[in-house]
This record gives structure tokens, sequence and C-alpha cells, in this order.
């Protein structure tokens, strides 16, 4: 990455400075989801059967929930405050007048929202540590496996921004985003629902995540985790060059 790209990751945390406490703030969802849905929940449930495995069902939901904060500390950065830069502040004009590039742009805002994405990732880690959520020492890859959904997720979340013409249209990516959260097997298992719905599960990018999750926390590992890496990776391989190219293109307007 150019050195460039640092420039803006330390501009905008100098900005984050003074709205620390709105970042922290989106730490606690998933935990409250956690001891709401997995530890009340749970309690009634007792263990779910998933794929051939028996578990706890806090065990289970942890581990997506997990992804899900991985996912949604970017969304926000690379959604919401970067189409706001585009669209008023002009944020970017000026530090194109500057040795910054696009792509510098590009890859620093993805910095920025993976710090924060990671950040949330392992805060909710060490949650799952405190309650005994952790099953296995494969979970030391966890947090690397957070980044990688967060980078794949970042890159998408920039790329759809630069489509963006209305801040409206950022209630179209929560929307899309929604669905994601409660169907990409992060409360059920995929054997629960119907043979068409599983073969639309299976194509989500959060499902890949959250298997990934949820084999290396639990120990349930396999030749089959390297699709879900594959499918994170070509996901944010194919994603960076669009959103580069958009914002290009968007900052020439």
């Amino acid at each position: 990455m150019s050195s460039r790209a640092f420039l803006l990751v330390e501009r905008n945390f100098t900005v984050y400075r003074r709205a620390w406490l709105i970042i922290a703030s989106g730490f606690f969802e998933p935990v409250f989801y956690l001891l709401s849905i997995g530890v009340g929940l749970g309690a009634l449930l007792g263990e779910v059967a998933d794929d051939g495995r028996t578990m706890e069902y806090t065990s289970f939901v942890a581990p997506g929930l997990l992804a899900a904060s991985a996912m949604n500390g970017v969304m926000t950065d690379v959604t919401s405050n970067i189409f706001w830069r585009l669209r008023y502040s002009k944020v970017y004009e000026a530090m194109l007048a500057t040795p910054i590039g696009v792509a510098d742009v590009a890859l620093g805002e993805i910095l920025v929202a993976l710090m924060r994405g990671v950040l949330y990732a392992a805060g909710f880690l060490v949650v799952m540590l405190a309650m005994g959520l952790v099953h296995s020492w494969w979970a030391v890859l966890a947090l690397p496996a957070a980044t990688l959904i967060a980078f794949a997720f970042a890159a998408v979340g920039l790329a759809a921004t630069t489509f963006m013409r209305h801040s409206e249209d950022a209630r179209l990516v929560q929307l899309a985003l929604l669905p994601l959260f409660l169907f990409s097997t992060t409360f059920y298992p995929l054997s629960e629902y119907a043979p068409e719905l599983q073969i639309l599960v299976e194509v989500t990018p959060l499902y890949h995540g959250i298997e990934l999750l949820r084999a290396l926390t639990t120990g349930t590992v396999g030749a089959g985790l390297l699709g879900h890496v594959a499918y994170l990776a070509a996901m944010s391989a194919i994603a960076l060059p669009v959103a580069t190219r958009r914002l290009d293109r968007r900052l020439r307007i």
C-alpha cells in the first residue's frame, strides 16, 4: 500500500478522536444480541444440531455475531460516511489537489473501515473467550478470518457507495444487510431452511464468513473452509478495482 494512503488514515483518526464514544457504541450491539438471544433463548433451546455436530445454542450463535460485528463495523464507514464526503463536504477534491491519488483514497478509506471492523471483532472475541464460547485452539485464526470478512465487505460497501446519488440510498444498503444478518445461519442452522432457500443462503457472503468462524471457534475444521476463504478473497479482489474505478469517475464529475 502506498504510504500516501496512511495520510488519509491519519486524517480520519484525527477527526474520529472527537467521536470515539459513537464508534465504541457499535461494539455493544452484537454483545446485547448474544446476551438476549444467545444466552436467553439458548437456556430454552439447549443444544442445536448443525451439519452433524451438536453444540450449545450460545456457542452456535456467537460466531455468527462475531462475523456480523466485522461486517457492521466497516459498513457505516464505507457507506454513509464516505457518501457524505463525496457529495457534501468535498474532502476528496482537496486531497486530490495533493500527491494523494484516487487509489490512495480508496485504500485509505478501506483501511480505516477495516480497523473499525477488526476492533469490533476483537472485542467480541474477547467476550466469547470470557463466556467460555471458544472451544478450539483453531480460534487463534478467528481474528484473521474476521479481518478477511471485514475487508471483503469494506470493498463491496465502497463500490456500492460510488453508485449512490442521494443520502436515502444508504438505507438500501442497510435493507440489504438486515436479511444477511438474520438469515445467513446466524441464528438457525442451514438444515432448517427449505432446499431452495439453502441454495440462496449459500451464495451470500456473510454465510461464508459465519461458517468459517464457526468452524474455527468450535474446532470442526476441514478442507471445506478453503472454499469460504476463496469466496471472500474473490469478493475482495473483484470489488476493490470496481470501487477504485467508480470512485475515480465520481470525483471527475
